[in-house]
């Protein structure tokens, strides 16, 4: 299974981004999608996730400024990034878990986007 992230970029502060990231392959079901950035010199982050059924959490850096959601048809996950701060500026990766239609388990990384934030 592979995973095509895109939509960084170039965003002044306050701006808005949104990233998209699509799986691909023999996929029978995706379980887990989640969001990961990794700053310049920093480790890396979870940003959002998000289950098959909608549920979602968020770091809390990010609370009230991103969401996460997905379309299940097209195994398809974003990530709306609103009120973006410098901070905000990272790699953004997406990582997603679930079966193939051969009932095989898989964890797979996408590669990532870069978004950076600046005036």
């Amino acid at each position: 299974v592979q995973l095509q992230a895109s939509g960084g970029g170039l965003v002044q502060p306050g701006g808005s981004l949104r990233l998209s990231c699509a799986a691909s392959g023999s996929i029978l079901s995706i379980d887990v999608m989640t969001w990961y950035r990794q700053a310049p010199g920093k480790q890396r982050e979870l940003v959002a996730v998000i289950s098959s059924g909608g549920s979602t959490n968020y770091a809390d850096s990010v609370k009230g400024r991103f969401t996460i959601s997905r379309d299940n048809a097209k195994n398809t996950v974003y990530l709306q990034m609103n009120s973006l701060k410098p901070e905000d500026t990272a790699v953004y990766s997406c990582y997603a878990r679930g079966r193939t239609t051969g009932r095989v388990p898989f964890n797979s990384w996408g590669q990532g986007t870069l978004v950076t934030v600046s005036s």
